[in-house]
This record gives C-alpha cells, sequence and structure tokens, in this order.
C-alpha cells in the first residue's frame, strides 16, 4: 500500500474530518459537557499492573472508534503478526526485526527462514550467564590476578542509552554479589567521559566491554582504543590485556576476532536486532552485571509479557496500539509536533533520552516503505525530563506558549518502604510528586480563562498519563516493550519503515570523509564555503581564530 493510497483511504479522512473540529475544541469544554461522565471509563485502560488513562487527550470515543476502523484499513493486524513471526518487516535493508524474540522463553520455538531461532538467543545468554557469575565471583581476574572492581560499558546509540537506563532505574535491586561492582558508561567521541572516568580507575582492575553491531562505529572503536592506551601505560602486552581486560558485544564475531578480542570474551547477537532495540541482547550486559542474570531475565519476562499482550489483546483494548493512533491522530491529524515525555520518579531520568532515540531514529521518515514520499506528517519531536525538574524548566512554554505539545506523565504509585522517621519522609515526598504529576496535567488540560494577561493559562494541551504499582525490572521491561510497540504501531498507519536509518548513516559518511580532509588526505576544494571556512580555522587553532575575527573587527570599523 503506497503512502498515496493511506492518505486517500475513506477511513483515513474519516479521521481527517474530524480534525478540524478537535483543533476548534477545547477540552475545558468537553469536560463541561453531558457526556463527560463516561468519559474516564471510555478512554482509560488497566492492563498487568498498568493504567492508561488517555481522556485529557483532544478526542472521544467517536475520533478512537474512526482511528481503530483506520487501522484495520491499514492492516495493523497482519502487521503485527509478521513483526512477531520473523517475515522480512525491515524492507530497506531486507530482514526481520526480531528483538522480540530475544526476550522469548526458552521453551518457546519460533522458526525464522527454516531455523528456530531461540536455541542460539539462550546460548548467547548462557554465555553472559557465565561471565556475569564469573565477575560477581571475583574469579574474572586482571593481568596481574586482581579481581575486576570496574566494569566500562563504551557503546553509542542503542548500545548506550538502552543498558544505561536500565542499569540508573533499577541500582536498588541489585543483588548483593553486585553491590561493590561499579559500572560505568562512556559515549561521547570527543573522549571527555572516557577522560573523566580513567583518572579514578586502576588499568589492574578494570573491564572494558566495546558494544558495537557492527564493530566498525568510530565513536565506539576510538574510545576503545583510548583505553588500551590507557591500559598500556601500565601493561605493555596488547592481546594480554584484551584477553584479560576486554569484552566484545557485536553482530560481527569476524571483526571481533580481528580486533584481537578472544572468542572466549565475546557476545554474539545477530543483524536482526535494532540498536535502539538491543538491549535485550548481549548490548545489556551491563545490566546483567548489575542486576545479576535474575534481574536480567526477569526485564526480559516484563517486556515478553508486552509482546503477548500486543500479539493478543483485541485492538481496542491493546496498550501499544492505542498509543500509536494517539501519536498518529496528535501529529499527522491535529498538527501537534511536539510530545514531552515527562516521568514523576528520577530514577526515570534517562527514560526521555531513550525514547528520543527510540521513537525519531525509527518514525523520522518522509518516505513510504517503497521510498515514494508522503504527503503527511510523521513522528513528532521529542524531549522530556523528569516532571519535578521540568516543572521549573519547560513547562512554562507547555503552559503559555504558543506550540501545542502533547505530554506522556509516568509515575509508579508505591516507593519507599521504610518504617522510620527517614521512610515517612521519603513517602511524604512520593506523595508530594504524584500530586504534581496530576495537578500539571489537569492544568495543562483546562488551563485557567478566570485570568488574564500575563497570568492567562489557555491550557488545552493534550496529555495521557501511565500509572504502575512499582518500578522494578519486571515493570521496566513492560514500559520499553511498550512504547517499542507503539512506535511499530504508528509506523504502520504512516507506511513507513521503523528499522533503518538511512539519515544516520549519511552522516557518519559524510563525517569520515570530513575527518580525512582534515588529516590531510583529502582536500575540501569540492565543499561549501562555509565548511571550508570552518575547516581553516580549526587547522589554524586558536591563533587562526583570533587572526579571522581581528580582520572580521576591522572590516565592521571600515
Amino acid at each position: 500500500m503506497s503512502s498515496k493510497a493511506r492518505s486517500q483511504l475513506s477511513e483515513w479522512q474519516a479521521v481527517a474530518a474530524q480534525a478540524p473540529i478537535w483543533q476548534q475544541r477545547h477540552l475545558r469544554d468537553v469536560w463541561g459537557t453531558k457526556g463527560a461522565s463516561t468519559r474516564t471509563a471510555e478512554l482509560t485502560r488497566t492492563h498487568d499492573g498498568l493504567l492508561f488513562d488517555f481522556s485529557k487527550q483532544r478526542l472521544d470515543a467517536s475520533v478512537l472508534n474512526d482511528l481503530l476502523a483506520l487501522a484495520e484499513a491499514c492492516e495493523l493486524p497482519r502487521a503485527i503478526e509478521r513483526l512477531l513471526s520473523g517475515d522480512r518487516v525491515n524492507q530497506s535493508e531486507d530482514r526481520a526485526a526480531l528483538h522480540t524474540a530475544l526476550r522469548l522463553p526458552a521453551t518457546s520455538q519460533l522458526v525464522v527462514e527454516g531455523e528456530d531461532v531461540v536455541p542460539a538467543i539462550h546460548a548467547s545468554l548462557s554465555r553472559m550467564s557465565d561471565i556475569v557469575s564469573r565477575i560477581h565471583a571475583q574469579q574474572w581476574r586482571g593481568v596481574t590476578g586482581e579481581a575486576i572492581s570496574d566494569v566500562v560499558s563504551i557503546g553509542v546509540g542503542g548500545s548506550d542509552l538502552g543498558p544505561y537506563l536500565a542499569t540508573q532505574s533499577l541500582a536498588e535491586f541489585a543483588p548483593p554479589e553486585a553491590r561493590g561492582l561499579h559500572v560505568h558508561f562512556v559515549s561521547s567521541i570527543d573522549g571527555t567521559q572516557l577522560a573523566d572516568l580513567l583518572d579514578h580507575l586502576r588499568p589492574e582492575t578494570t573491564l572494558f566491554v566495546v558494544a558495537s553491531k557492527s564493530f566498525s562505529t568510530i565513536d565506539t572503536l576510538s574510545n576503545a582504543e583510548t583505553a588500551i592506551a590507557w591500559m598500556r601505560t601500565r601493561i605493555s602486552d596488547r592481546a594480554r590485556i584484551l584477553r584479560h581486560h576486554f569484552i566484545g558485544v557485536s553482530a560481527k564475531p569476524e571483526k571481533m576476532t580481528a580486533y584481537g578480542i578472544p572468542q572466549s570474551n565475546q557476545i554474539r547477537f545477530w543483524d536482526w536486532v535494532g540498536g535502539r532495540f538491543s538491549l535485550w541482547s548481549g548490548i545489556g550486559l551491563p545490566i546483567a552485571l548489575k542486576l545479576g542474570m535474575a534481574g536480567f531475565k526477569q526485564l526480559l519476562a516484563g517486556a515478553h509479557a508486552m509482546d503477548t499482550h500486543f500479539a493478543q489483546a483485541p485492538l481496542a483494548d491493546n496498550l501499544p496500539v492505542l498509543m500509536g493512533l494517539l501519536q498518529v491522530w496528535n501529529s499527522t491529524f491535529l498538527g501537534i509536533n511536539g510530545q514531552a515525555i515527562l516521568p514523576y520518579d528520577a530514577r526515570l531520568k534517562l527514560f526521555p533520552s531513550y525514547l528520543t532515540q527510540l521513537e525519531m531514529e525509527s518514525n523520522g521518515k518522509s518516505v513510504d516503505r517503497l521510498g515514494k514520499p508522503i504527503d503527511y506528517a510523521t513522528c513528532p519531536i521529542l524531549w522530556g525530563e523528569v516532571g519535578s525538574n521540568a516543572q521549573h524548566a519547560f513547562y512554562q512554554l507547555l503552559h503559555q506558549g504558543t506550540q501545542p505539545v502533547a505530554c506522556d506523565f509516568i509515575a509508579p504509585i508505591r516507593r519507599y518502604s521504610r518504617d522510620d522517621d527517614t521512610g515517612s519522609s521519603l513517602q511524604h515526598q512520593q506523595q508530594l510528586a504524584l500530586a504534581n504529576c496530576l495537578a500539571q496535567s489537569r492544568v495543562l488540560m483546562l488551563g485557567d480563562a478566570t485570568r488574564q494577561g500575563h497570568h492567562y493559562y489557555r491550557g488545552n494541551q493534550p496529555s495521557s498519563t501511565l500509572l504502575f504499582d512499582e518500578l522494578t525490572p519486571y515493570r521496566l521491561g513492560q514500559l520499553i516493550a511498550l512504547y517499542e510497540h507503539k512506535v511499530y504501531v504508528a509506523s504502520a498507519l504512516w507506511n513507513i519503515n521503523p528499522f533503518d536509518q538511512w539519515g544516520v548513516e549519511l552522516g557518519k559518511k559524510i563525517a569520515t570523509a570530513t575527518h580525512s580532509v582534515m588529516t590531510g588526505a583529502a582536500s575540501a576544494e569540492d565543499y561549501d564555503g562555509s565548511t571550508q571556512q570552518l575547516l581553516r580555522v580549526i587547522a589554524d587553532g586558536r591563533a587562526g581564530w583570533e587572526r579571522a575575527s581581528s580582520r572580521a573587527d576591522k572590516e565592521q570599523l571600515s
């Protein structure tokens, strides 16, 4: 089905016909109507410890029914089946997107193109388990025979954000054997993170995990080479360093071997695992080191439970489906081009960053699955922050700015269980956080028409609220998988491929060529004037900058 056919579907036109009404209608008026008494029940769903209330969105049951009809017309049920069964849903790279297989139980079977993929997945998990057990038992020793005290995960993008999110969010669930192990993350290509970190580590007790799907990402390998150079200040033999102090995680075992990482130190995953969907694979080794394999498997179990719900629940009660439909409604039909992710729990501070990559790298597309230009808006711009911090930062724009923004409020209901005075104070703070969460979504919806001028709140900012009982590894697995599937649902309605990222690849290619110019290996004669000027300033260093500034000042004076 082409993109032109999408926008010409009668079901698409039915949804589009409702949009002008809801662009003009204020939620304050909606909640003042007779039908408001049933609105909450009609626009709330619950499943397995999650409550999803989207009654503050700018739609009603009629719009929802039209969106569900559009989903059927776009063959969403078939698209879900194709994803989960291992069909080649990633057309531009001609492969499956089987991250859901990574969380299948060992007793499952999934035959893809004649091969059951489950045994290989669990063999990789077994390799992870062996490595985790050795490190936790202090049996993995460095070159000098000392036990490992610090693990540095070197990756970028999906090889960094997912593990970083999970380890930071779930640190309190570390088992006793993992509490003396410090897990760190390095991603920036400029070396700042790594330089700051190495000043506080000892080569003899540090282990590096080099995580790269292709094992050719320049950001990751440049940091790895710097780490090796640091190790060689104390241990000269590169081979021994790689044998005792480096683990590789990649879909390219031959490249890890060529780099010098022994096969016993390698964890493999597969080309059908997209980088931003890879934390469930060997890329999640830092998570397992922090939470233990039992904790990591709880994370997998939560995600698998969401996969089952996605596969089996009717569209009208399917949480990822509803979230995806809401995004299409807001972005494509209402013209709301901003999406704020607002967790009211500081443990989830990295969740907005994680979703920024997941959603914008997946659905930031302007061509359909056949590579043809589309004639409608797709993914909005995502950003976010812990809600209590965001209230003192960009909520000003949400409340009184000129831009419509859809918001996701996310919060656990329970936390602290201590019985002492500190526990009582912490429970009070948790209540304050929840009170702010509910209050902010309400004010964004209703505004305050009684105030004028500087004190006027226009309201009518749509939002959804996702509540869950408490944050655990299982629950975080659910949440991440929920948003993964939301992305896929939206892509199915937009008829785009959410599993490639050719824009990212082009940027890498041009950066490599530009670096060749900077090293003198290539000429800049075909570059634009702005880039040529910037290259000259960089080549000249500070002196060149000062000369350029001086010339500019003289020209202005003359």
